[in-house]
C-alpha cells in the first residue's frame, strides 16, 4: 500500500517530490498547498528549465492538478492550519516552504490524519529528530519522531563522506567547501538583501556565503561536535554542486585506500546514498542522479598520510528531494 502524502509549498523542492513521486509505487501524493495560482503550479510541472518538459499528461481545473487523469486537489492557504488534509487522508505531510520549519511552526500541520511532518530543509531549532538517510536514520523513532528535519542537500553529501571517513579511517577535524548552484534565496540583478553578497546578482559572480551544513552534521555525528567548519560559494550554475572536504584523519592512509573505501561503501552499506563519478565528470553529468553524494576519485589527494581532501558531486534539487521520498517512505511504514 502506497503512502499518502501532502506537499506544502510547491517549489524547486516541492515540484521535484511530485517528479520522483510519479516513479514510484509506495508514494502517492494526494495534495499540495501553495499560494501560487493553479496555472501557474501546473504549467511549472509541466515545463522545468532544469530537468525538461514532463512528459506525463498534465491538466488543471478550479481547485486540482491532474497528471494522466489522477487528480491531486490544491489548496490555497498561508496558515498549517487551515489546510484540510484530513479531506485528503495524508498520512505525512512534507514541508518545503523554507518559512515553517521550527517545531512549533510545522506542528501546524498534524491534525486529523497527519501523523507525522518532514521538513525538506534544516530546522530552526529544536525538532524531534534530525536524520540523513543512510546515516542516522536508523535511530528514527516513531513513537517520538513526529516532526523531523530531512537536513539540507549538502549535509546529506556531506554526511556519506564523514560516514565513509569516520567508519574506516577515523575523523578528527575538518573544513567543507560547497561550491553550490544559485538558489532563489540569491537576486538575478544586484537587489536589497540581508546577505550583502547574496544582493548581488547571482549568474554574474562566484558569491561566497555562510552554510550551516555542519551544525546538522554535527548532531548526526556528536563526537565531531566543534571540530567542523565551512563555507560557500555560490557559483553561476542552476544545479549540481559539490562539496570539497579537507580533513585531518586517525588512521593513515594512501589515496588508493580512501578511493576503495569509497567505492566499497558505494556498493555496500550506503548503496543507494552513495554513487562513484563516471570518468572526468563534469557538473552537468550528474543532473538527475539520485544519490546523496557522488564521490570523484580524481579529486582525492593525502599530505602526510593523515591530511587529505576529498570531493564529491550532488544533485541539490533531484537527488536531495529523492531522499526526502526515501524519509516519507521509512516513516510510512512505521504508520501500517
Amino acid at each position: 500500500m502506497s503512502i499518502k502524502i501532502g506537499i506544502n509549498g510547491f517549489g524547486r523542492i516541492g515540484r521535484n517530490l511530485l517528479r520522483i513521486s510519479l516513479l514510484s509505487d509506495d508514494i502517492d501524493v494526494v495534495a499540495i498547498n501553495d499560494i501560487a495560482d493553479i496555472k501557474t503550479c501546473a504549467h511549472l510541472l509541466k515545463y522545468d528549465s532544469v530537468f525538461g518538459v514532463l512528459d506525463n499528461d498534465i491538466k488543471h481545473d478550479e481547485d486540482s492538478i491532474s497528471i494522466d487523469g489522477n487528480r491531486i486537489k490544491i489548496f490555497s492557504e498561508r496558515s498549517p492550519s487551515d489546510i484540510d488534509w484530513s479531506s485528503k487522508d495524508c498520512q505525512i505531510v512534507v514541508e518545503s516552504t523554507g518559512i515553517f520549519t521550527s517545531k512549533e511552526k510545522a506542528s501546524l500541520h498534524l491534525n486529523g490524519t497527519v501523523k507525522k511532518v518532514i521538513i525538506s530543509a534544516p530546522a530552526k531549532g529544536s525538532v524531534d529528530f534530525t536524520t540523513v538517510m543512510g546515516a542516522n536514520d536508523d535511530l528514527y523513532d516513531p513513537s517520538s519522531h513526529n516532526i523531523i528535519s530531512n537536513a539540507s542537500c549538502t549535509t546529506n553529501c556531506l554526511a556519506m563522506i564523514v560516514k565513509v571517513l569516520t567508519d574506516n579511517f577515523g575523523l578528527t577535524s575538518g573544513h567543507m567547501t560547497t561550491i553550490h548552484s544559485y538558489t532563489n534565496d540569491q537576486r538575478i540583478i544586484d537587489s536589497p538583501h540581508s546577505d550583502l553578497r547574496r544582493a548581488r546578482a547571482g549568474a554574474l559572480s562566484m558569491i561566497p556565503t555562510s552554510t550551516g551544513a555542519t551544525k546538522a552534521i554535527e548532531e548526526i555525528f556528536p563526537d565531531l561536535k566543534g571540530n567542523l567548519s565551512a563555507i560557500s560559494v555560490r557559483v553561476p550554475t542552476p544545479n549540481v554542486s559539490m562539496v570539497d572536504f579537507v580533513a585531518r584523519i586517525k588512521t593513515k592512509a594512501t589515496i588508493k585506500e580512501i578511493n576503495e573505501a569509497f567505492i566499497s561503501s558505494s556498493k555496500n552499506e550506503l548503496q543507494g546514498y552513495l554513487d562513484i563519478a563516471p570518468e572526468a565528470a563534469v557538473s552537468v553529468d550528474l543532473l538527475k542522479n539520485k544519490h546523496s553524494a557522488v564521490f570523484d576519485p580524481f579529486g582525492t589527494s593525502v599530505i602526510n598520510e593523515d591530511f587529505i581532501k576529498v570531493i564529491g558531486w550532488y544533485d541539490n534539487e533531484y537527488g536531495y528531494s529523492s531522499r526526502v521520498l526515501d524519509l516519507a517512505v521509512k516513516i510510512g511504514k512505521s504508520l501500517e
